[in-house]
């Protein structure tokens, strides 16, 4: 039975939103956090880039140290052979390749540069290249798929399956599917390719979660896996991209939905990471947010309120405790309160690691990461994290080439 999987892609692209920024550090806890959940996949950026390359080092380390369970990393990489050459020696297993397909991208964007046939002919070498580097998996991404005629994009599709891809991912660029039209168009895709279209929707309609279960079950009507692209609070790209937790709750929930998810999906950590993500990105979350705002479990009218209290499922169409509970961090302690960070001595370091009681391998690496951390991120470190630097500090001090010393 065709079942649903998660690739989320806040690493790559939630953190291109604009007005906004997340560390390499930061970047490693939202691989943590995936993990925690149960997510099957993280794209965790750009291995192509010279400034991504401590930081995949470091996420590989982790994985290899059984830090992530069995959460796979991808990274994420143009189309291009190029690209893919300069990524394959930092050792992900798992890769998605990125070309525009749409006659609107053809003209606007490549400008001459490339046609139909050149878009297929450089989609195909780049994925020869990651399957003869020893890729696992290796997807191939339709950008602005949406806009893509139907031929081109089954000849595009059935052109990457050839070349050795497991996957297509339709990209709805610039957000404009709607639930009833991407259903179809995955349905039919799917069942002509003999392969999983993958979902990755963009939030300019506010569909963005709709498109990605509708898309997903057009996959399972062709008798193929879904795989649907997710970011933390729907973070992304202009109105953001569908929600990692919207979206898991929809197929949870959803009337109607009669799908298998095929990820062991752990939600007890949903609030710890959504509020960790808003602290980190500096994006407060809106009160309605789904499952994790303020209001989510609010009640007030005297209708809802007298419901509410007779039994909360009069009004509300899950237990918020399946969530999790929300954090309540060291840092953030009001009154007296000794922290540890950037400088920070060894008294308050191990004043705050006794009381989180973490143990803490090597305490000389362990207190520098924290210094470091701490400055990388400039705020102060949270419990998850500082557990984080002390379970496995070797394996993060990749991120920091030639700073600290490892013996």
């Amino acid at each position: 039975m065709p079942r649903i999987h998660f690739l989320d892609v806040t690493n790559r692209d939630g953190v291109q939103t604009a007005r906004t920024g997340l560390s390499k550090f930061g970047k490693t806890m939202v691989n943590f956090y995936l993990a925690k959940l149960g997510v099957a996949q993280s794209e965790v950026g750009f291995p192509f880039l010279f400034h991504e390359v401590p930081y995949v080092k470091a996420q590989v380390a982790l994985v290899e140290a059984g830090a992530f369970g069995e959460l796979r990393l991808s990274g994420w990489c143009r189309g291009v052979a190029g690209d893919v050459e300069k990524a394959l020696p930092l050792g992900l297993r798992h890769y998605n390749l990125s070309i525009s397909t749409s006659d609107y991208m053809i003209q606007n964007k490549f400008r001459g540069r490339l046609d139909r046939a050149a878009i297929i002919r450089e989609m195909s070498a780049a994925v020869a290249v990651a399957k003869a580097g020893g890729a696992e998996t290796v997807g191939v991404n339709a950008e602005d798929g949406s806009r893509t005629d139907d031929g081109f994009l089954l000849e595009f599709a059935l052109a990457a399956k050839e070349a050795g891809a497991d996957r297509v991912r339709y990209c709805d660029t610039i957000g404009g599917d709607t639930p009833g039209r991407i259903r179809e168009r995955f349905a039919k895709l799917a069942a002509a390719t003999g392969m999983p279209i993958e979902t990755h929707c963009h939030n300019d309609l506010g569909m963005a979660v709709a498109n990605s279960v509708s898309g997903a079950l057009g996959d399972l009507e062709a008798g193929q896996d879904a795989w649907i692209n997710t970011c933390v609070n729907g973070i992304g790209e202009r109105s953001g991209n569908a929600d990692l937790l919207s979206t898991i709750l929809a197929f949870r929930h959803g009337f109607g939905l009669a799908a298998e998810i095929g990820d062991a999906l752990d939600l007890s950590w949903a609030r710890r990471f959504s509020m960790w993500a808003s602290y980190a990105f500096g994006q407060a979350l809106p009160f309605n947010q789904v499952g994790v705002g303020a209001n989510a479990f609010a009640h007030e009218s005297g209708i809802h309120a007298d419901g509410a209290l007779k039994d909360h499922g009069n009004y509300e169409l899950y237990d918020e405790s399946t969530l999790g509970p929300f954090p309540e961090d060291w840092h953030a302690r009001r009154g007296r309160v000794v922290l540890t960070g950037e400088y920070g001595g060894k008294a308050g370091f191990r004043h705050v690691m006794d009381g989180l009681e973490a143990e803490v391998k090597e305490e000389e690496l362990t207190f520098e990461l924290v210094q470091l951390c701490n400055a990388m991120t400039g705020r102060p470190l949270t419990d998850d994290e500082l557990r984080l630097i002390a379970a496995y500090p070797r394996e993060l001090s990749l991120l920091f080439p030639g700073q600290v010393s490892v013996s």
